[in-house]
């Protein structure tokens, strides 16, 4: 059997704080695929990039970029990442050329041609004062940026976070050019989850620093399923069938991590549906847990 080529392997990975911890993270991504990752606000999305990134100090666990640790080989790590925030954190009062021009030496593989050529398609100004772009043009400025050094791991967080959906798709079909060099990988946190069911081919779904799931994402589109029915469904012979169980009334609603199961034992009493990653997010965040 081939081995795989993992772009970005995480393991066992832990970091607390005084209100939060993560807590064991695990999850690998094969070189050339878009892996999503998802989670509500405060899951930890946010820290697991950071610690990727080796701007906090993870605490215990493991992070490999393309095979290196991502502490004992900073730079050369680095060198390989591009990243983009969901807020841009640039000198206002410069313009996008002088940003450039300070960026661009820190990176040995810097494509001059390629960088001038993002910015025309993105129709952004070079001599244009950072200040002065809209949210939408920041983004984007942001990702010339990062696509330009010739990077094989772009890491995203939230960047399409209150964007307009024409931009959205845009920068989604951006992604999939970056894709068509067999050796480019995305990681791409969001909580917009139907972006990542365009394009995604893994998502990792974290909920209270914790990894709910991580799976290729037309497996878990196969196999998760919304129920919803009467009364019935709170009957301890399901306990473990269903999970993120909403009541209301005299329905109940609640989401199976195994589709067919829930269709053989439920299907003449009750409604089921193919689970979307927006579902499966919504109940089990907001559900009471299992029937």
């Amino acid at each position: 059997m081939a081995t795989v080529d993992y772009a970005l392997e995480i393991k066992g990975l832990s970091k607390s704080y005084r209100d939060f911890k993560l807590n064991d993270v695990s999850f690998a991504l094969p070189k050339g695929y878009i892996m999503g990752l998802i989670g509500p606000n405060g899951a930890g999305k946010t820290t697991v990039i950071k610690l990727i990134l080796n701007l906090l100090r993870r605490e215990g666990g493991e992070i490999r970029v393309f095979g290196r640790d991502n502490r004992e080989d900073e730079v050369e790590v680095k060198r390989r990442i591009g990243f983009v925030h969901d807020t841009p954190f640039f000198y206002d009062h410069m313009t996008c050329r002088r940003l450039k021009d300070s960026v661009a030496p820190f990176y040995r593989d810097w494509d001059e041609a390629l960088f001038r050529r993002l910015m025309e398609e993105f129709d952004l100004p070079l001599g244009k004062r950072f200040s002065r772009l809209s949210r939408g043009m920041k983004m984007k400025f942001s990702l010339a940026l990062a696509l330009s050094h010739n990077a094989d791991l772009l890491v995203l967080d939230e960047p399409t976070s209150g964007l307009d959906p024409v931009f959205r798709r845009e920068l989604l079909g951006r992604l999939s050019a970056f894709l068509q060099d067999g050796g480019k990988s995305v990681l791409f946190s969001t909580h917009i989850t139907t972006d990542l069911e365009r394009i995604a081919d893994f998502v990792t779904f974290i909920r209270d620093g914790a990894v709910v799931f991580s799976a290729a994402k037309d497996e878990i589109l196969e196999r998760w399923a919304v129920v919803k029915g009467g009364p019935e469904l709170l009957a301890e012979e399901h306990r473990g069938l269903l999970q993120g169980v909403r009541k209301r009334e005299f329905v109940v609603q609640a989401v199976s991590a195994d589709a067919a199961e829930a269709r053989r034992r439920l299907g003449k009493t009750a409604l089921i549906e193919r689970a979307s990653l927006e579902d499966i997010m919504f109940y089990l965040t907001r559900g009471n847990g299992h029937a």
